[in-house]
């Protein structure tokens, strides 16, 4: 299917839900993220910083400023000053080191960088991000960071094919979110979760981005 057939197939299944599709375009070619662009897509998420740098090269002036670019990967700090202001919205702060070395680079360039704190809801070797205990003790911390704005949080949930453990998953961030939220009297107004084989069971749980690439650009 085409890149047209397959974004119609999923905005049908979304319907009028408010949830941002982040059309994750690591594997597409930019002629590929062009077609998107031409059928509504304005957010796009890439894993590697080097990767969405050339990508902006590439594509058309049109689409690169009239498009959100979304950091969704493991950033490393050396990397940070490359990124900060550069993308919308960074998905994958998960620790407080590098929460300051964005903060310290969002200060030196004078802008406010958008991020979500990246939690392993559940135990995963294979994940990063903050425990949801630690991200409890370290938030207010987190909060006084001057140069970022914490607009919510994010999780990837442990490669199963359980639809069960998808769906506590994204459950238990949501209680989380809303837990934060009252505790500290502050707005984390997104909950980035889900991806191409469990974004439905993200949506029904509250997901406010979903983050979708195979199912688009397959």
């Amino acid at each position: 299917m085409s890149v047209a057939a397959n974004l119609a197939l999923i905005r049908d299944q979304l319907g009028q839900q408010p949830v941002r599709l982040i059309a994750v375009s690591k594997a597409a070619s930019p002629s590929q993220m062009e077609e998107a662009f031409q059928c509504g897509v304005t957010e796009f998420g890439e894993n590697r910083v080097q990767d969405a740098l050339k990508k902006m090269q590439q594509l058309s002036p049109h689409v690169v400023q009239n498009t959100n670019w979304h950091l969704i990967g493991h950033l490393q700090t050396n990397k940070v000053k490359q990124v900060v202001g550069n993308f919308a919205l960074i998905h994958s702060v998960d620790s407080s080191r590098l929460a300051r070395e964005i903060s310290a680079a969002a200060i030196k360039k004078g802008v406010v960088q958008a991020v979500l704190l990246q939690v392993m809801v559940i135990p995963d070797p294979d994940k990063s991000g903050f425990s949801p205990q630690q991200l409890r003790s370290e938030m207010t911390d987190l909060i006084a960071l001057a140069g970022i704005k914490i607009e919510g949080l994010m999780t990837i949930t442990p490669l199963t094919d359980d639809r069960n453990v998808w769906i506590e998953s994204f459950t238990r961030l949501r209680e989380l979110k809303d837990e934060l939220s009252g505790t500290h009297d502050i707005e984390l107004k997104e909950l980035s979760m889900g991806m191409t084989n469990d974004w439905q069971e993200a949506v029904e749980c509250g997901a406010t981005m979903v983050r979708i690439g195979r199912a688009i650009f397959q």
